[in-house]
């Protein structure tokens, strides 16, 4: 057996059963371990302290497994973890309104570095770390035993896989199949999903509850979807009784998929526009025009993935947020998000009053965000708290 021996004091963080051992807290390597393999760690004093997955390339050496220092790793070992994050999405809720659902949610379901969404009969796979990578397929075999899906689709190209010493994997993994768009419900409203190139695996299945609520809200409203992707907040509020929508993007591709859920949905197509725009410039000529809506959506993309890129992504959420309240109307509704790590629930909340200040209006909060129960966040590992929101009314 392979072993990590940890500096002394550096197992504080794992008797708190955070699955996390950076390079840095390693005293020393006994054995030759190789990328993925299973290395049992001990504290400095000899105490075994958990069974992790040892990865030489990355700063975070080591995600641990199990906190049970006997646990054996092996192909039984991932079909019973697979099976019990399976077991817990059907028993949600959501799971009697929709067909798409995050199966496995890294760390938080005990699989650091995997991530499995469902779509219909597909999923959506990505191995992001090394330990991941070494038991791609006895994990696969348990996604596909424990919910029937016969095509698995592989999206391991994240960025993070290159920190890991890996190389990024595209394509079928199980199965074969047109998966270009795979149609989803969800709350009786019906998309079109792209699992082969849209973003991370196709669909932000994190906004789904957030979709919903905004569908709530709309009602009678103007309403305008920045950073719309492939139309799911626009939609919502279309089906939500909207006046009317105007949904921006940059991408060309994602409008495509866009005009095509509207389609698929049995919506008043006249009530809604899409428009391919830089969403920044887009923002300052409806300003200029001085244009004013009662809903505003701003869900962009991630801005600081890391905790360093904190004060470049607060710049941006910053000047999208302004120019949102110069867009509100009074008693209109922001709908603001952050999916950036690196921005914290309360950096983002500062980084928003200081943009309604800024832009000389009042507003409050009347309802806060966070992501879809089928993306549960370990009370020992906060970073899979990543996803906040704000709704807020103003004055």
């Amino acid at each position: 057996m392979n072993v990590l021996v940890l500096k002394q004091g550096r197992e504080k963080s794992l008797r708190r059963r955070h699955p996390w051992i950076f390079s840095g807290a390693i005293e020393r390597v006994i054995g030759t371990p190789q990328a993925g393999d299973t290395v049992e760690v001990r504290s400095a004093d000899g105490a075994a302290l958990a069974m992790a997955a040892y990865s030489p390339e990355s700063q975070i050496r080591a995600r641990v497994w199990s906190f049970d220092a006997k646990a054996t790793t092996n192909a039984e070992y991932f079909n019973r973890k697979v099976k019990q994050a399976v077991a817990l999405r059907a028993a949600l809720p959501a799971s009697k309104h929709t067909n798409a659902l995050r199966l496995v949610h890294g760390e938080s379901d005990g699989l650091p570095g995997l991530v499995v969404d469902r779509y219909a009969d597909v999923l959506v796979a990505q191995f992001l770390s090394a330990g991941a990578e070494r038991w791609r397929e006895a994990i696969l075999d348990a996604l596909v035993e424990a919910t029937h899906c016969e095509a698995v689709f592989e999206r391991s190209d994240a960025e993070v896989r290159r920190l890991e010493g890996l190389e990024p994997r595209v394509g079928f993994a199980r199965g074969n199949r047109n998966a270009s768009r795979c149609p989803i419900t969800e709350y009786g409203l019906h998309f079109r999903v792209d699992v082969e190139q849209g973003q991370k695996t196709g669909f932000f299945l994190d906004q789904r509850e957030n979709r919903q609520r905004v569908r709530e809200l709309a009602a009678g409203r103007e309403v305008l979807d920045g950073f719309c992707y492939t139309g799911g907040f626009a939609i919502a509020a279309l089906a939500g009784g909207a006046a009317r929508v105007l949904a921006v993007d940059s991408s060309a591709p994602a409008l495509e998929v866009a005009r095509e859920n509207l389609a698929a949905n049995a919506l008043d197509a006249g009530r809604m526009e899409f428009l391919e725009a830089d969403v920044f410039a887009h923002l300052r000529t409806l300003r200029d025009g001085a244009k004013k809506y009662g809903l505003i959506v701003l869900d962009p993309p991630k801005f600081a993935p890391t905790a360093a890129q904190a004060k470049n992504a607060a710049r941006a959420y910053k000047d999208i947020n302004l120019l949102a309240f110069k867009l509100l109307a009074p008693g209109g509704l922001l709908a603001t998000y952050s999916c950036s790590g690196g921005v914290s629930a309360e950096l983002f909340q500062s980084i928003v009053a200081g943009a309604a200040l800024d832009a000389a209006v009042g507003a409050k909060i009347i309802e806060r965000f966070q992501a879809a129960a089928d993306h549960p966040v370990a009370l020992e590992f906060p970073e899979g708290d990543y996803l906040k929101g704000l709704l807020l009314l103003r004055e």
